[in-house]
């Protein structure tokens, strides 16, 4: 049920679709979204874009947080700080989030993306989101 309801949100998201990113994986308090890099969410180096990574780790953590919550309640990104690393550059960009402390109103999520390449993961920045609880949503909403 819980991997439905986030799943159908997902399929709402305009920009996930834009950029081609997926939900690969989905667990309580756990969520994966992978991004295959293209030349259009890339920036002027050829790397993919802070932008683009910044969106895929802030839906990974939304979506981490919104695992969590009953059905009547949604998420909205209240703050959020990311770190790069080093240039994203790979097969495919993975985007990791897992929520630290889930409480009634705000929940903090951590983010850990990674490019990888070869099947080998490189952290190459982290994103620290807190969501806020709201009532009578359908899924996440930012």
């Amino acid at each position: 049920m819980m991997e439905t309801r986030l799943r159908q949100s997902f399929a709402k998201q305009g920009l996930m679709r834009l950029f081609g990113a997926e939900m690969t994986s989905i667990a309580p308090g756990q969520v994966e979204i992978t991004l295959a890099p293209k030349p259009e969410l890339s920036q002027q180096h050829g790397f993919v874009h802070g932008g683009a990574l910044t969106a895929i780790a802030d839906s990974a953590a939304g979506y981490a947080a919104l695992s969590l919550m009953p059905a009547s309640r949604g998420v909205l990104t209240t703050e959020m700080k990311i770190n790069f690393l080093a240039p994203a550059a790979g097969d495919r960009i993975l985007s990791r989030g897992k929520v630290l402390k889930a409480g009634r109103t705000l929940t903090l999520v951590q983010t850990e993306i990674f490019a990888v390449m070869a099947d080998q993961e490189k952290l190459i920045a982290f994103l620290t989101a807190t969501f806020m609880s709201i009532e009578n949503r359908d899924g996440i909403e930012d």
